[in-house]
């Protein structure tokens, strides 16, 4: 039998894309597929893809004719590929022009939909969604913003995060220690320091959350072109705020929090929700996107924006023994219903192979 072969495409390679595709790829290679990778090259460090047994071609995550001639040299010996989000998609579908290759796009995330940038990305999505054999969607709002956009056929694929590896929760007080922070309670925020995530409302809640006693410490893990303006905003109001930058042991610091939240604008499947209901850390999230689908009872869900929300959340949990203790339980119970990383790859193989006996 001949053996399969895929090219997955990637541009900028966020936190969940890139994780499912290094995933993803392990999965595909242990089924006897032949798998490259083609992103940016800063990617191959990130995630190294070859340890996951794929190749990895570098290419830059634009549109012009030296970077298509790349990625379409590429993937002219595929027999599917898989771009990764709609500017991927795009991408893809014009190094493919004239070949016969079948394209799968994975919708991973959304931008916002305001301003000129909002009708630029509505005619990506929209390329993206007609050039596409099969559109995948990470979550319901998701399959139906790619029917919505001209999509032939859209499905549900929701994206098994790998599982926190070691034992993280016997590292709680060593990593309590290396902070600092002695009993005081922790609040931990993950992800790129930009508007969308909804930092502004968390530093909101943090002003109201010093009349609390002990206060808590909010911790931001993540960085990004926003973080001097929220430095500014910080000192300015002796905010009890700490931004941390990128950290690689998110599972221990969430083991050491009292409560985690997600403050975003939009999420699909937030990697921080994910891990923190599977290592039973209770969790304050927006009610957007994928968000609701994904924590089902076992989280506290507030609107997007709504300060007043947020802080009375977070402050009724860290006052609320019973009430952690019951999110402590249904987080894992949770997750446990989630696909895991073995049925995500094999959902995926089902449509490579549907596309290929076309």
């Amino acid at each position: 039998m001949t053996q399969l072969r895929t090219v997955q495409v990637l541009g900028g390679g966020g936190a969940g894309s890139g994780a499912h595709v290094r995933s993803l790829a392990a999965g595909l290679v242990a089924r006897g597929v032949r798998v490259t990778v083609c992103a940016p090259a800063e990617l191959e460090d990130l995630y190294d893809f070859p340890a996951a047994g794929a190749g990895f071609a570098p290419v830059p995550g634009r549109g012009d004719p030296a970077a298509l001639g790349a990625l379409r040299s590429v993937c002219a010996a595929a027999d599917v590929v898989h771009a990764h989000g709609p500017h991927a998609g795009v991408r893809a579908a014009l190094a493919l022009s004239g070949l016969r290759i079948p394209l799968v796009v994975t919708w991973h995330t959304r931008g916002q939909d305001g301003g000129a940038r909002g009708r630029v990305l509505r005619l990506l999505e929209r390329r993206a969604a007609r050039a596409a054999a099969v559109a995948l969607g990470s979550c319901s709002e998701l399959v139906d913003r790619a029917r919505l956009r001209g999509a032939r056929d859209a499905r549900l694929a929701p994206l098994a995060m790998p599982a926190p590896s070691g034992r993280p929760a016997g590292r709680a007080a060593l990593t309590r220690a290396g902070l600092g922070v002695g009993d005081r309670p922790l609040v931990l925020a993950v992800g790129g320091l930009t508007p969308e995530r909804g930092y502004r409302t968390l530093l909101d809640a943090a002003g109201w959350w010093r009349r609390l006693d002990p206060a808590p410490l909010v911790l931001i893990a993540g960085e990004g072109r926003g973080r001097a303006a929220l430095e500014r905003r910080i000192a300015s109001e002796e905010l009890p705020v700490r931004l941390l930058g990128r950290r690689d042991d998110i599972a221990e610091l969430l083991v050491a929090s009292d409560v985690a939240v997600v403050p975003s604008r939009w999420e699909a499947r937030s990697p921080l929700a994910q891990e923190a209901l599977r290592l039973g850390v209770p969790l304050v999230a927006t009610a957007v996107g994928g968000v609701p689908e994904l924590v089902g009872d076992a989280a506290e869900l507030v609107p997007y924006g709504d300060v007043g929300a947020l802080a009375g959340a977070v402050a009724g949990l860290l006052g609320d023994r019973v009430r952690r203790a019951e999110l402590v339980r249904a987080g894992p119970a949770q997750a446990a219903g989630w696909p895991t990383e073995d049925e995500t790859v094999a959902q995926v193989l089902s449509v490579y192979d549907e596309l290929v006996a076309r």
